[in-house]
């Protein structure tokens, strides 16, 4: 990493460099997506799905962060999905791999220049809710912003009203419509019994929680946790896109102290290993509905 790039990470971004990164993808297909994918961990192989797809490097993409995590496959996947064009991220970016809060969220923004008009962003998360077992997909109802009380909110700098307001009210933050919507393709596959609604919590990472700080965000009404998706959440209702979140449910959380469990990224990506395939049938049926 060069001086530049460095510097990059510790500053803000300005319309003309999200616009500059869509006007280079738009020259390089003819794909104009209006559906756009952000796969958590291990669960990138949605993309392979797209049909006439188109694929770049993230570090072939000018200003485009690279993602540096095991499961993340740091490619941007233009294509169609069930007649749907579609850009899915195989790979995401996160506040413990040293970016700050703006690139994180960088590529949502880039996508509401490419005419993007709903994102689907999916997680690989702990399970706080004592109900939820390992293997279940919840669909993200509302969130808790933990880095946003700390003031890690990319929505913090200057704000350009060619994107959105100052303030955005984030209590439909989530589309009911399209949680409805996934809810009934559950439904007609006949799998609404690994299907869970709940709440979200996003910690910065990379270090897994305590038993203390588990019980106090169980005490707070969370019934997730992860280290992501908030701040895409966050820039893509500013940006005025509808927005769908899935949890895959990877682990329980460690709420004894006498357990001998670990948590662990090893075990979250076998677990997606196994339920990955579930949830790309879910996603790519909830596109076809």
């Amino acid at each position: 990493m060069n001086y530049s790039e460095i510097i990059r990470m510790f500053s803000f971004n300005r319309f003309e460099e999200y616009k500059e990164t869509a006007e280079w993808l738009l020259n390089q297909t003819a794909i104009r997506p209006v559906v756009a994918i952000i796969c958590g961990s291990g669960l990138g192989g949605l993309a392979d799905r797209l049909e006439e797809s188109v694929t770049f490097k993230y570090e072939d993409i000018p200003r485009f962060p690279t993602s540096t995590v095991a499961g993340h496959a740091g490619k941007l996947v233009f294509g169609k999905l069930v007649g749907h064009d579609c850009v899915c991220m195989q790979g995401r970016f996160h506040l413990y791999e040293g970016y700050n809060i703006h690139m994180v969220s960088y590529p949502v923004r880039v996508f509401s220049q490419l005419g993007v008009k709903t994102l689907i962003v999916t997680n690989a998360a702990g399970g706080l809710n004592d109900r939820y077992s390992v293997g279940d997909i919840m669909i993200i109802k509302d969130h808790i912003n933990m880095p946003g009380f700390a003031g890690q909110n990319p929505l913090c700098g200057p704000n350009d009203e060619r994107f959105g307001v100052r303030f955005p009210c984030m209590s439909d933050a989530y589309d009911r419509e399209l949680r409805v919507k996934l809810r009934s393709t559950a439904e007609a596959m006949g799998v609404t019994h690994f299907l869970q609604e709940g709440v979200y919590c996003m910690v910065a990472g990379p270090s897994f929680e305590t038993i203390a700080e588990c019980k106090l965000l169980q005490t707070l009404g969370a019934d997730a946790v992860g280290m992501s998706t908030v701040p895409e959440v966050l820039m893509a209702h500013h940006c005025g896109l509808r927005v769908l979140g899935v949890s895959l449910i990877t682990n329980k959380v460690i709420t004894d102290y006498d357990s001998e469990e670990k948590a662990n990224h090893e075990e979250v990506l076998r677990t997606t290993q196994k339920q990955t395939k579930l949830l790309q049938d879910l996603v790519c049926g909830f596109l076809s509905m």
